[in-house]
Order: C-alpha cells, then structure tokens, then sequence
C-alpha cells in the first residue's frame, strides 16, 4: 500500500527547513548503506549524531503523532527518527530495499522496518528526476509530490530514486514499525477504517457505525503486536 499524506508540512515551515539544510554539513550517503545497497547509492545525508538532523526529526517525530492519516495507514508501534537526504548532480539510489532490522539509538532496542516514508522537501519544478519509484504487490508507483507531502509505502517494497539532473532534491526519510506486521491486513484495516469515517460523516448517528467501529478494533486486538 502506497499512501500519499500531503501538507504534512505547510509551504512556510518547508522553506524554513530548507534555509536550514541548504547550510548544513553534507557528508557520503554511502556510509549508512548496506554493502549490497551501497554499489548503487550516490546521495549526500546528515549524520545521524548531526544537532540539525536531530531537531529537524524531532519536528518530524512530533507532526507525524499529531496526524490521523498517517496513523492510520501505518498504526506506529516506533517510529525510526528521520533522516536527511540531498540528491544533486546526477545523484541517485538505484533499486535496493530497506534493511529489515535498525538499532534505535540510544536504547539497545531494535526497530523492524514494516514500513518505509519519504517526506519530500524540494517541490518538483526545483529539480528534474529524482522521482521515487516503489514496486510492490499493486504494481509500480512513481512519486514527486510537492514540497511537504509524505509518501508511505511497504518497507519490504524494492524501491529507487531516479538521478536528479537538474536542480536538488532534499528529502527526510524514515521508517515505521508498525502494530500490524503484515501489510495486507493493515491496508484492510486502514481501507476499514476510512469506510468508517465516511458514513460516521454522512450518517453520524447510523447504528452500524458502531458496529463497523467494533469490528475495526477487534480486528486490530487479533493482528496487532505489541
């Protein structure tokens, strides 16, 4: 399931952002790439230990708990703390997929990377290619969304990012462990949970609200991990 969140981020906090990581310290992308994954990495990050990539995912950390859709769609058991990436002069990520199993810093605990999340930071006019390509069950899904949307999709998805021949793309990115391990179920669960919310609109007081609502929960209660 791929999920397009758009305005996760409003035009002005973006172009705030931006003034930021335009001065930032860029360093080898490859360095955080796995040995299969780095053959095919070409981009610039922020260190992971950088201040600046702390409090830029701490602001990410803090929108994404205050944003039904995305809750929706990835039911968060952990969220992974951003990352920050810059694509220039043909920069690109060929085909790879994410590494099952990251450390959560600073707790000796281990996050499983259910789900995988670009937030875009470069509108798409500031830079040619560059888009994110995800192949996964439903086909092949290519996005460039405009600066501040947030693209979800399977973390177990074979996914690249075109070279970017023009221009630069900045981008945060991060993964998702999720309550619901198996994608089918959550994306039953998240196309469940928006049949809900569309007749609680239109029929508020219509008993099979709760009845759906019931169900949803149950349902969650069998699949989720806690």
């Amino acid at each position: 399931m791929v999920v397009d969140i758009p305005e996760l981020f409003s035009r002005e906090e973006v172009r705030q952002m931006r003034a930021l990581l335009e001065s930032a310290a860029w360093t080898d992308g490859r360095t955080t790439a796995g040995h299969r994954a780095a053959r095919v990495k070409d981009n610039e990050q922020l260190a992971a230990s950088d201040p600046l990539a702390q409090k830029l995912g701490q602001q990410v950390l803090e929108r994404l708990g205050q944003t039904p859709l995305f809750i929706a769609a990835a039911l968060p058991a952990r969220v992974l703390p951003p990352r920050f990436s810059r694509y220039a002069g043909a920069g690109q990520y060929g085909d790879h997929v994410d590494n099952a199993i990251f450390p959560m810093p600073g707790t000796g605990e281990h996050l499983r990377s259910d789900i995988s999340a670009t937030l875009f930071l470069s509108d798409p006019d500031e830079y040619d290619g560059g888009e994110l390509v995800i192949a996964d069950t439903f086909g092949t899904h290519s996005a460039k969304p405009a600066a501040g949307h947030l693209i979800v999709y399977p973390g177990s998805s074979l996914h690249r990012v075109a070279p970017v021949t023009r221009g630069v793309r900045y981008a945060a990115f991060f993964w998702t462990q999720s309550f619901v391990p198996s994608p089918e179920r959550r994306r039953l669960l998240f196309d469940l949970d928006g049949a809900i919310q569309s007749l609680a609109g239109d029929h508020p007081e219509h008993g099979s609200v709760d009845t759906f609502t019931q169900i949803y929960h149950n349902l969650l209660r069998q699949w989720s991990q806690t």
